[in-house]
């Protein structure tokens, strides 16, 4: 906890980090991973009542804990979540990520009819903007929205759709055709049992989570369920994803944290030829290297939610954080695991847990080549 200090965070960052972390230990100690639909919705519940989603939306009027979304907050809740359990964290950003448009551009019915519902833990959100053939390149999208009278009737496929399968309501981004390309995509809210909305399947991943393939078959959709105006989608999914982005890098720190203490703990602790294995100098070098990673990854992180925060442009700094974190942490956890030799990926062993868990953060809300090319471009403008 002593990034705490570092001149990033207010008092009330630090009280909130702090209060978390008290709460995690009863409530994460032994969560039951063998019914994941189930343990979700039973995060999502036991999150809102502690009063922790209030951070995941904005409007105080609407139980969020500020007119807008903290994101230092945020990060210092996903990092801190992850560190006891990554269903947990996953539970938490999903509700922040899939209402996120809501908060951002929602109008007031929508705001007052959904944000409540997802601060209390009432009401699971879901981010439908993946497709089978739009991944990285978002206005490749094909899903279409027709403009019909009153309604907009929705047709198409979305995948890897969080929280799939599970969620009382989806924003989904699709097709209008205002324009070509992305200027032509607008964003609806649809509620789970709307006609037309078929869960086609539930797709199993290495650290399970609910994720969905998404089918819409003649799927009709009230106009005063488009979030913002026509033609303005792409522009809110990337104000949404410019928001959560930098939390992924902080879930990926807080998974690199508990792999370092992990591996901490076991070297002090495990025999090994007349001493322990931390008298080792290779053991130590790698500790040395793994420490090194995660105070990097955290400066990158909180540089640019404090950025933010400030109402600074970040979209190189929050791809420098995601980048960097996302491929750190995949490299600690790494390290670690071969601090345990065998043990290490026996299955039920937190390293293998994390192990499988920090492998998606490489890829969702943009790969780490993706953000390789908007860094690149960035410093060539």
């Amino acid at each position: 906890m002593e990034h705490l200090d570092w001149p990033f965070f207010d008092d009330k960052h630090r009280e909130l980090a702090s209060a978390l972390d008290a709460w995690c230990v009863p409530h994460l100690a032994h969560v039951d991973h063998s019914d994941i639909d189930a343990a979700c919705k039973g995060l999502v519940k036991a999150l809102g009542e502690g009063g922790w989603l209030k951070h995941a939306i904005a409007g105080t009027a609407l139980g969020g804990s500020a007119e807008v979304i903290d994101t230092r907050a945020i990060c210092l809740l996903r990092e801190t979540l992850a560190r006891y359990d990554g269903l947990a964290d996953f539970a938490f950003a999903m509700q922040g990520l899939g209402s996120g448009a809501i908060s951002l551009a929602g109008t007031p019915e929508q705001r007052q009819r959904y944000l409540p519902r997802v601060a209390r833990g009432e009401a699971l959100a879901a981010f439908a903007l993946s497709e089978p053939h739009a991944g990285s390149d978002v206005a490749a999208l094909r899903c279409e929205a027709f403009d019909d009278g009153d309604s907009y009737v929705l047709d198409g496929d979305k995948t890897w759709i969080s929280n799939g399968g599970i969620a009382d309501f989806y924003v989904v981004f699709a097709r209008t055709g205002e324009q070509p390309g992305s200027r032509g995509i607008s964003a609806f809210i649809v509620d789970a049992d709307t006609p037309g909305l078929e869960i086609a399947e539930r797709i199993e991943v290495m650290a399970p989570h609910p994720l969905a393939t998404l089918h819409f078959r003649g799927c009709r959709v009230p106009k005063s369920q488009r979030i913002g105006a026509a033609g303005e989608g792409f522009k809110i999914a990337m104000r949404t994803l410019d928001v959560f982005r930098t939390s992924v890098a902080a879930a990926a720190l807080g998974f690199g944290r508990r792999a370092l203490q992990e591996g901490l703990d076991q070297a002090k602790t495990r025999p090994m030829f007349g001493a322990h294995l931390a008298d080792l100098p290779l053991a130590q070098a790698k500790l040395a290297d793994m420490a090194c990673k995660i105070d990097s990854a955290a400066l990158l992180v909180y540089r640019a939610a404090w950025l933010r925060d400030q109402g600074k442009p970040i979209t190189k700094e929050a791809a420098m954080a995601k980048l960097v974190a996302t491929e750190s942490a995949q490299s600690v956890i790494d390290s670690a695991l071969q601090l345990f030799g065998g043990r290490g990926v026996r299955m039920g062993e937190v390293l293998e847990s994390l192990y499988r868990e920090i492998r998606p953060l490489r890829i969702y809300e943009g790969a780490s080549e993706v953000q390789q090319l908007i860094i690149g471009r960035e410093l060539l403008k």
